[in-house]
């Protein structure tokens, strides 16, 4: 079972393969793994305990975030994350980072964006698109039309608690989509990423 795995300069926890999305260009769809996450499908989640050890088993100092994401949505895991990223927090100085999809609200049923204080220093959330209609036929959520205004709803309590959140694109979009995205991130007091699209992970 793969827990932590390296892509890039950053090192990767896989919390879950559990997802309210059904994404069109999610990775999922084209491939098992991703860096030296040869294969992210899990057997079962691993606990709390489980995802500290293999975190602490390796040497941070190399690494330039630690980033909770893998093969699912994190937010599923979200009290157990908190816990391990508090622990983490108590003996290294490396920068936390999730990637989500921003329907923690939904997924929870309350309020959720104030519990990441202290414990991640960077949110990325994934964006995708610049109306509830051409976000819905791209992520395919099973919670509907609402959880594009639950996305933004989240990203804009964030910002009141997390030092740097990000919102993501796919650089497929045309121009035009673009441009309304960088302008709902700047109404969010977010950051604008675009993203590359790939299959080669």
């Amino acid at each position: 079972m793969t827990i932590t795995y390296v892509y890039g300069d950053n090192l990767y926890v896989n919390p879950t393969n559990r997802c309210d999305c059904n994404c069109t260009f999610c990775l999922r769809h084209t491939g098992n793994g991703v860096g030296t996450g040869s294969n992210l499908w899990l057997e079962r989640e691993p606990t709390r305990e489980e995802m500290l050890d293999a975190i602490l088993s390796a040497d941070l100092s190399q690494y330039a975030q630690l980033v909770f994401v893998g093969y699912g949505e994190p937010t599923y895991r979200l009290y157990d994350i908190l816990w391990v990223a508090e622990q983490v927090k108590q003996v290294s100085p490396i920068p936390i980072r999730m990637d989500t999809n921003g329907h923690s609200d939904l997924i929870w049923g309350m309020p959720t964006a104030h519990l990441f204080q202290g414990k991640f220093d960077i949110l990325s959330v994934s964006l995708n698109n610049a109306t509830p209609e051409t976000y819905h036929a791209a992520v395919r959520s099973r919670y509907g039309v609402q959880a594009y205004q639950a996305m933004l709803d989240f990203t804009r309590d964030a910002v009141k608690y997390v030092p740097t959140v990000m919102m993501t694109v796919v650089d497929t979009l045309p121009p035009e989509e673009l441009e309304a995205c960088r302008e709902i991130c700047q109404s969010l007091d977010a950051a604008f990423r675009v993203r590359k699209y790939s299959t080669e992970w």
